[in-house]
């Protein structure tokens, strides 16, 4: 079989940037923010596939506008210090107490 070369429009380009701008827009923060061990992913890898979209070169003023964006959460998320997680309360409920089952019936 074989290959050919393909080659995007410049229409075809635009889109898929405009995918993946929206794309890191909506996990960067989430996969930053991760859990109690972490971020999911690290700053730096963020930084680098937003770099990597700069340099691809023939970005539109929006596109560049929103990558500028997310470069600057980037920097906001590493000022800030990283939150506290406070332990769980105690539990001040009674225990959780089975129904007694008489004849085949709940009580």
């Amino acid at each position: 079989m074989e290959r050919t070369l393909t080659t995007l429009t410049g229409s075809s380009h635009a889109a898929l940037v405009d995918q993946d701008v929206a794309h890191i827009g909506r996990v960067m923060r989430p996969s930053l923010q991760g859990d109690l061990g972490g971020p999911i992913l690290p700053v730096t890898y963020w930084r680098k596939r937003l770099y990597h979209l700069l340099d691809t070169g023939n970005l539109s003023h929006a596109q560049l506008c929103a990558v500028d964006s997310l470069l600057l959460q980037l920097d906001q998320f590493e000022t800030e210090p990283p939150p506290v997680w406070i332990a769980p309360a105690a539990a001040t409920a009674a225990p959780f107490q089975p129904l007694q089952v008489a004849a085949g019936r709940r009580i």
